[in-house]
């Protein structure tokens, strides 16, 4: 069950929920009501209510037993029993139904009205008799007094069938091209039929002829519609001995007293969608109309909104049952829905236990739809100017924006905004300018960004539209006109580098494939101008030949030019690298000269006899310099082993290699365990303590003497 409120009126949809197939066994069915929620909430008023696939109209006996439903595939009729509360009986016909009518007072008698001309009678066995009427039917109303059935459809007659005689009498003659719909009043028994024109005919039974002549059209119009086509009459309903309701194809229903031509009242749907069906609820003065998009309720003397329902799939007819608050509709979906509005009346008799349910559900939660009424937010507020009216009842919050009359929206748009017209008057004058424009001489325009590819294209259009013409082809698409390519000719981002190193590669193959292209264009012109001359010559293979060979030699051509391509590039490369060491050397020469002159200035200010090389160490983000730098290595063969060493661990580089090709280089760094790093570092504090304990052992060096062994005499100068 579903549960909505629309102007504080609460409407109870019975038929909202979850559906169990039929194929499903009882056990099945069971354990699935067991485990889902929303089947156990589910309220399945009568069982098997729904159609195979598309329901088109519904019906209530008049002593309210039964209801009758008409729908489709394959066509059929079923009949549900109020009191079972399940399907009575199901019958299948021969084509779809157009309308129905029970004859009875419960379903012994049925009148059914086929899409084939056919009408087929039914008793309470089945079938009965069948016949056919000249043209092909839209509508039929039955009139008890005579026993006359009076058919209207794709004609200007109105054909009647006598029932108790069993034969067709003669035809109403009407002025109409067509005739719609068609009704009886149950008062006087005044018979009236609505055209395709927009006129409502009324005809006396009893002497056969026109009474009167009423056009809905112009009064269905507003002031100030336009008019795109002339309203037809969709719906037709008498309502007691004076009133009647017409229902245009154009969305609007008109209130008439049968003793004036002006209507009474007119209520816009808003949909200009045709009104299919019309009721009347005569308990509280209300009229309840129905698209194939919303069901309206409404107050017949001043048109104020009562409620609305607007189901999920689209209505084909609705049924009210008599004194109740119980409305039935026939959708475009197998599940024909059953809603329960308690305000318009209490739940029927064989469904009392409704009224009781709908007590508990009282303060459940509701979904508050607004009718009538036009949502704008602060911003549109602030355009027309009434940002003044904000906590005004003229304005319902709601949202991120507020509720307003729909009325009250159009009269401040107007004001607003006066000039509308004016611009779209305008805009309409541009337009067709622009549509001479364009029979017009073109001038090709490139744009901002692959001008050169756009150029290309359009040259090869050119030339493939000349060839088709031609050969009187159908013209192709182009790159430029199609909307998928538009944000390659407007995007920076996708223009086209010349320079890459991937576009001077492939640029060989795609010149190549375009002149192809071009030669392949050139061929196909040739043979349409040839195949009005005479016929081939006979040396033809050889000249087939011929361009093979010229083929073979454009694939040698285009693989030469892409190995040249990459000679170049490859030649580029080096040059550049050669200009990358130039300046790394004359930036390490410049740097080795500044610390020279910072290194005297230091010595004679704090005089010191000896200097200590300096190292400076390889940023990052800075370029690896050749190790043929002589500079550098002077530099380095002046410092000691130690340093060397101390440089080469800090910097990470194991092994240096220079060799034709260039300078190659090994970096890793090795990650020690936890224990490693211990050790190490207690082998550091143990060297650093032995060297606090060293003592120096310069006092055993001499400079007079070479040492023991060496006289004064020179050495291997012996005794003789």
């Amino acid at each position: 069950m579903q549960i909505s409120s629309v102007n504080d009126v609460k409407i109870y949809n019975l038929s909202h929920g979850k559906s169990l197939p039929e194929w499903l066994s009882d056990r099945k069915k069971r354990q699935l009501q067991k485990k889902d929620v929303d089947i156990q909430r589910r309220i399945e008023l009568i069982q098997d209510f729904e159609m195979p696939t598309v329901c088109t109209s519904i019906k209530v006996s008049r002593d309210g037993q039964f209801i009758l439903a008409a729908g489709t595939y394959k066509p059929r009729i079923r009949c549900y029993d109020t009191y079972q509360l399940s399907l009575k009986f199901e019958r299948c016909l021969d084509s779809d139904i157009v309308a129905f009518d029970i004859l009875s007072d419960d379903y012994s008698k049925l009148v059914f009205l086929h899409c084939d001309r056919y009408i087929e009678f039914h008793s309470q066995h089945g079938h009965y008799y069948k016949t056919r009427i000249p043209k092909f039917g839209r509508d039929f109303s039955y009139h008890y007094p005579s026993c006359d059935l009076f058919f209207v459809g794709m004609s200007s007659e109105v054909y009647r069938l006598n029932l108790e005689q069993g034969r067709f009498l003669n035809s109403l003659q009407t002025d109409a091209v067509e005739n719609n719909v068609c009704d009886i009043n149950p008062v006087h028994h005044l018979f009236a039929t609505g055209t395709s024109e927009g006129r409502v005919e009324c005809w006396d039974p009893r002497v056969r002829n026109r009474v009167g002549l009423l056009d809905c059209a112009l009064s269905s119009l507003a002031e100030g519609a336009e008019v795109q086509s002339l309203p037809a009459i969709s719906a037709l309903k008498f309502n007691g001995s004076l009133t009647m309701a017409v229902g245009t194809s154009t969305g609007q229903v008109l209130l008439y007293d049968l003793r004036s031509s002006q209507p009474l009242l007119v209520k816009d749907h808003f949909y200009n969608l045709p009104i299919k069906s019309l009721n009347f609820h005569n308990q509280l003065d209300l009229v309840v109309t129905a698209d194939s998009k919303i069901i309206k309720i409404w107050n017949k003397d001043t048109g104020k909104l009562f409620s609305s329902i607007q189901p999920q799939s689209n209505i084909n007819d609705i049924c009210m049952y008599p004194d109740s608050g119980m409305l039935f509709t026939a959708n475009e979906d197998p599940k024909m829905n059953t809603f329960y509005i308690p305000a318009l009346g209490p739940a029927p008799r064989w469904c009392s236990f409704l009224d009781n349910l709908t007590e508990e559900l009282e303060e459940s939660p509701e979904s508050t739809v607004y009718d009538d009424y036009k949502f704008v937010t602060r911003k549109d507020l602030e355009n027309l100017g009434l940002s003044h009216l904000v906590g005004s009842s003229l304005l319902r919050a709601y949202m991120h924006g507020f509720f307003m009359d729909i009325r009250l929206y159009h009269k401040v748009k107007t004001m607003a905004n006066p000039f509308a017209y004016e611009e779209y008057r305008k805009d309409k004058i541009r337009q067709k300018i622009e549509e001479s424009r364009t029979q017009r001489v073109q001038v090709k325009k490139l744009p901002k960004v692959n001008k050169e590819l756009a150029l290309k294209l359009m040259e090869e259009g050119d030339d493939a539209e000349e060839a088709l013409r031609k050969k009187k082809g159908k013209a192709l698409p182009s790159i430029l006109g199609d909307d998928r390519f538009k944000v390659m000719f407007e995007n920076p981002e996708y223009q086209v580098d010349e320079q890459s190193e991937e576009f001077r590669l492939l640029n060989p193959i795609v010149s190549k494939v375009g002149q192809k292209r071009k030669k392949k264009l050139r061929l196909l012109v040739q043979q349409a101008v040839a195949a009005h001359q005479a016929a081939e010559d006979e040396e033809e293979p050889e000249g087939r030949a011929s361009s093979e060979e010229e083929s073979s030699d454009d694939d040698k051509s285009w693989v030469e030019e892409v190995r040249e391509q990459r000679r170049l590039l490859r030649q580029e490369d080096r040059d550049r690298r050669r200009q990358q060491r130039k300046q790394a050397d004359r930036n390490t020469v410049l740097l080795d000269r500044e610390e020279n002159k910072g290194e005297k200035t230091s010595n004679t200010a704090e005089g010191k006899k000896t200097s200590q090389p300096q190292f400076y160490q390889i940023k990052a983000g800075e370029e690896f310099r050749s190790f043929n730098d002589m500079a550098h290595k002077q530099k380095l063969q002046k410092a000691s082993l130690e340093d060397r060493l101390k440089l080469e661990e800090n910097s990470g580089i194991s092994n240096m290699v220079d060799t034709a090709v260039g300078s190659k280089q090994l970096t890793f760094t090795l990650k020690k365990s936890e224990q490693q790093r211990k050790q190490q570092q207690l082998e550091h504090e143990h060297h650093e303590e032995r060297k606090k304990l060293r003592r120096s052992a310069g006092h055993l060096s001499s400079g007079r003497g070479r040492g023991r062994g060496w006289g004064g005499r020179g050495r291997g100068r012996g005794r003789r």
